[in-house]
């Protein structure tokens, strides 16, 4: 990107990016002749086509799956749904070209495939025919659905809106909406914290479920019905719940939700509770797990509809604690765990067509496998491994899912879960983009860490390794904290936008990391500064004596969130090794973190207690206190709407540097969260920190 010289100072040294030019703006391709190799870039990145949420027709014959594009004009992505018949041939699109679309599932009956669109100016229900036509617009509410879920029957679908909780209608609601916005006065009171979360500040409204019938025409008319009133919380959760958070009884009877009563305690809790309603309106929804202090989510029938299974959390207030598998019998209320001596955390829940297992894939040890649990006995059984399975569904003896490793994007597979039939790839997304990318080879290796314990982390070679020829490197530390740079194509941090340009690339997955047992990622809770810099440094020792092409003395280490607090921890603790440092929405101070965040629960957990009752927990590994000791370059990123790790932090770490004179950069998003998703920024992002860790590891 082109950038004014540091010669001629602009506005006081305020460089401009949106009105500087860059070959990033006029075309996301990399200049490249067609037919050489070359390495991967961050333009590649934005412009990947993205396969998600595969799922079997009722027969099995096709799968559904999503599929994201890139419109770079427009800067956002669109999705569409895709159909693939496995015995026949590729797949087709189901949706229209430029239809962006989201959420689509089948009808009960496989005649239609639903799905959310905005075609018509809001959010609202649609379908289309299986076989193809013109989509037809099923609901026209005035609100925005934000998530659905069809009955099992397929003659009514479970809804969820953001509303005022007075409101006895939708109207109501879109009418104090629209009140508001003609309004000249814009002050806000508010009588209690939590007052915004993620990138939002609330306006008193909560999504809350609903009740809506089809007509003859297959129509939703009329005003639905509120399932959850009463009900003080959001249904699904915020900011990132959806239809799993609430399901149907199979005889479409009951439904199912998960949430966090909210009152006074909110900010601080993370007790969801399942709540179970008859969709007749004959009775409010009732707590069917109160006495669990921790989070109860991802309900799922059994197949007779006599026993519950979902996932729970048991420790109130830690939100990385390992989801258990739970089972209840709805007549007598007995509630057992399976699998309980399975040191691993459920992820999403399937059950399978035999009404007898259950499918889950989960982190485990660097790797994302699909694993299989039997409901009687709690067995596990690891079904497909190999990378990062994402989304999955399973027919029969047959599984569909996602398969996305550090070095290839994720495409659609086929297998069977006891049948000894070879695994098929039954789609090649991105094959023409990337026919002239070599990617970096990578491959996990172990060291002892602290307390000699076993830990691991991955090392990736850049695009154009040559034996006996050393190179850059870049040091990725994992946010979280309780995370990990497994074996996963990432579309934030990802190696091979490194590895593209000439650099190795190391990530530790520390204690505190996810996919290693309970124990090991509980164990950086009150100690975010000591277990984990002694694995960082010591598998940075480790990864320099295996790998003779590591440059140890051209290395910069950079991290997002948990990983920009363990540069800003680096910088005053154990900057010897590095060129230069990237601090991505990074904590500067514990101290005013924990005052200033938005979901309490998480400092409160990680710190042992609210601020002034443990001030000496938080200064002992609080980066503000070691501000005398930096003197590493440091490129600071951070989002103004990140309400996680608030902009003050990166401000605060960016003026510590420049009043030291250390060398510095701030990169500001006015627009960006806690992560920079739109596709230009994305390359913004990636063409500054890029520029950075080359200039500053140059021969």
């Amino acid at each position: 990107m082109s950038r004014p010289s540091p010669a001629l100072p602009l506005l006081a040294g305020l460089v401009l990016f949106a009105g500087c030019p860059a070959p990033s703006e006029a075309s996301p391709m990399p200049a490249t002749p067609a037919g050489q190799a070359r390495g991967f870039t961050a333009q590649d990145l934005v412009m990947l086509d993205r396969v998600s949420a595969p799922q079997f027709s009722p027969d099995g014959r096709r799968i559904l799956y999503s599929l994201r594009r890139t419109d770079w004009d427009k800067d956002r992505g669109i999705g569409s749904l895709m159909l693939t018949d496995p015995a026949s041939g590729p797949g087709r699109p189901l949706t229209p070209e430029g239809m962006s679309v989201a959420a689509g599932s089948w009808s009960p009956d496989g005649r239609h495939v639903y799905f959310l669109s905005t075609r018509s100016g809001s959010m609202q229900l649609w379908r289309i025919a299986a076989e193809g036509g013109e989509p037809e617009q099923v609901s026209d509410y005035p609100l925005s659905v934000e998530s659905y879920r069809l009955s099992p029957d397929g003659r009514a679908v479970a809804l969820s809106f953001e509303v005022f909780p007075r409101c006895e209608t939708l109207a109501c609601t879109a009418e104090e909406l629209e009140a508001r916005a003609a309004d000249k006065r814009t002050g806000v009171l508010y009588e209690r914290i939590f007052v915004r979360h993620w990138d939002t500040w609330k306006d008193g409204r909560q999504s809350q479920l609903f009740l809506a019938r089809f007509d003859e025409a297959g129509k939703l008319a009329g005003e639905p019905q509120h399932l959850s009133r009463g009900i003080d919380g959001d249904v699904p959760g915020k900011p990132f719940g959806d239809a799993s958070d609430y399901v149907f009884s199979p005889d479409g009877k009951q439904v199912v939700f998960s949430v966090r009563i909210a009152g006074r305690s909110e900010p601080w809790s993370t007790n969801f509770d399942l709540f179970q309603v008859p969709v007749d309106g004959s009775a409010a929804p009732r707590n069917l797990t109160p006495d669990n202090p921790g989070t109860d989510t991802n309900p799922v029938f059994s197949k007779d509809g006599r026993t519950l299974y979902w996932r729970a959390m048991k420790r109130g207030g830690f939100e990385a604690d390992r989801f258990a598998l739970m089972a209840m019998d709805l007549a007598s209320g007995t509630t057992r765990e399976i699998a309980a001596d399975w040191d691993r955390s459920f992820d999403a829940l399937v059950l399978g067509d035999d009404g007898r297992h259950v499918y889950t894939s989960t982190l485990d040890t660097g790797t994302h496998p699909l694993f299989e649990i039997d409901l009687e006995t709690g067995a596990v059984r690891k079904v497909v491994q190999g990378g990062n399975i994402g989304g999955f569904d399973i027919h029969g003896d047959r599984v569909v899912f996602t398969r996305d490793t550090l070095d290839r994007p994720a495409d659609l597979y086929l297998s069977a879960i006891r049948a000894r039939i070879a695994e098929r790839r039954l789609t090649h997304y991105n094959a023409e983009r990337l026919a002239d990318v070599r990617m970096g080879a990578y491959e996990q290796f172990s060291f002892k860490g602290w307390n000699d314990e076993t830990v691991y982390g991955y090392v990736v070679k850049p695009w154009d390794y040559q034996p006996g020829r050393k190179a850059p490197v870049a040091f990725l530390i994992h946010g979280g904290p309780q995370g990990s740079f497994h074996d996963q194509w990432h579309y934030r941090w990802n190696a091979q936008t490194y590895a593209g340009m000439g650099f190795a690339v190391v990530m530790i997955d520390f204690h505190g990391s996810t996919g290693y047992g309970q124990a090991f990622t509980d164990s950086i809770s009150r100690d975010w500064g000591g277990k984990p810099l002694v694995d960082l440094k010591k598998g940075w020792a480790a990864a320099l004596a295996k790998y003779d092409f590591l440059d140890g003395n051209r290395a910069c280490a950079l991290g997002g969130s948990y990983g920009g607090y363990m540069v800003n921890w680096i910088a005053g603790n154990w900057n010897e090794p590095w060129k230069c440092l990237v601090s991505h929405a990074g904590v500067f101070d514990l101290r005013s973190m924990a005052y200033s965040t938005e979901e309490l629960w998480f400092t409160e957990w990680e710190n042992g207690g609210v601020p002034w009752e443990v001030r000496e927990a938080i200064e002992k590994h609080n980066p503000v206190n070691f501000v005398e000791r930096w003197r590493v370059p440091m490129l600071v990123i951070h989002g103004q709407k990140d309400y996680r790790v608030l902009v003050e932090q990166g401000l605060a770490t960016f003026t510590a540097l420049q009043r030291q004179g250390i060398p510095s950069e701030f990169l500001y998003f006015p627009d960006e969260n806690h992560w920079v998703l739109r596709p230009h920024n994305s390359v913004l992002w990636h063409e500054t920190v890029n520029r950075w860790l080359k200039t500053h590891t140059a021969q």
